[in-house]
C-alpha cells in the first residue's frame, strides 16, 4: 500500500480510536496469553554455520540509558555471532510486553544518530524464507571509518511490519479490539563496507536461524510460520 494511503488510513484510524477510547481502554494483554517469552532460551546459541563468539569484537549499538530500557523493554539479548569464514553478525532482539507506547526510541533510524552515526541509505525490503516473505528495512550507517549496513523489522503480536507506520497501524487494530500487543524489535548489523556481501551474510544468518527454531518461537520473532 503506497505511504500516502497509509497515512490517511492512519488518521481515520486515529480518530476512530479517539472515540473507542471514550468507550473502553484496551485491557488484555497479548502476552499473558500464552507461552512466556523467553529470548535467551529461544534464540540458540549455535545453529546452521554460526556459532556465539563469547567475547565480541564489536559492541552492538544501544545507546538508551538503562532506565529508558527497563521501561521501554521486558528483555533484550544482545549477541555476536561468527561463522566458519570468520565472518561476524551482531543480533539486537529487544522485546516489550506492552505496546501501546511503542519502540520508537529504539529504532535504528533514532539510536544511530544518538550514536554519532550518519545514516546514508534505508530502504524497505522482502527478505526471501523457506517461510515466507519477511518485510524487513536495510540501513547502512557509518561513523568514522566504520561502516555498518543494517536489517530489521518489528513484530506486534505475531505480525511482522517492516516499518514504524505500518506498526502503529497494527498497534491501533489491536487496540480497537481491547488487547494490548506485546512485540518486538529483531536488528541484525555487520561491520562491512560492502553492502552487498552483508545483506548476503545478514540473510544467511537470519534464514538458519529461523530454520533452527520450532515454530512456535519463529512466530514470535518473525510473525512467520511452518512455511507458506
Amino acid at each position: 500500500m503506497p505511504a500516502h494511503r497509509l497515512a490517511v488510513l492512519l488518521a481515520a484510524l486515529m480518530a476512530t480510536a479517539s472515540v473507542g477510547a471514550l468507550v473502553a481502554r484496551p485491557t488484555a494483554r497479548v502476552a499473558d496469553q500464552g507461552p512466556p517469552v523467553v529470548l535467551d532460551a529461544m534464540v540458540p546459541r549455535q545453529f546452521g554455520t554460526w556459532r556465539e563468539e563469547p567475547q565480541p569484537a564489536n559492541q552492538v549499538v544501544n545507546p538508551q540509558t538503562q532506565q529508558l530500557l527497563d521501561r521501554l523493554y521486558s528483555q533484550i539479548l544482545s549477541r555476536t555471532y561468527v561463522n566458519g569464514e570468520g565472518y561476524r553478525v551482531m543480533l539486537s532482539i529487544a522485546y516489550g510486553g506492552d505496546q501501546r507506547e511503542g519502540m520508537a526510541a529504539h529504532r535504528p533510524e533514532v539510536c544511530y544518530p544518538a550514536q554519532g552515526f550518519l545514516l546514508l541509505d534505508s530502504q524497505p525490503v522482502a527478505l526471501s524464507t523457506p517461510f515466507g516473505r519477511l518485510p524487513a528495512r536495510r540501513l547502512f550507517a557509518t561513523q568514522g571509518a566504520r561502516q555498518e549496513p543494517v536489517t530489521y523489522w518489528y513484530t506486534v503480536g505475531n505480525e511482522t511490519v517492516g516499518d514504524g507506520l505500518r506498526k502503529k497501524l497494527v498497534e491501533m487494530r489491536f487496540g480497537l479490539t481491547g488487547r494490548i500487543p506485546d512485540g518486538l524489535l529483531f536488528r541484525v548489523s555487520s561491520i562491512d563496507p560492502d553492502r552487498v556481501r552483508a545483506a548476503r551474510m545478514q540473510d544467511q544468518f537470519i534464514v538458519q536461524l529461523l530454520g533452527a527454531m520450532p515454530a512456535s518461537d519463529r512466530l514470535r520473532l518473525s510473525g512467520l510460520g511452518t512455511g507458506r
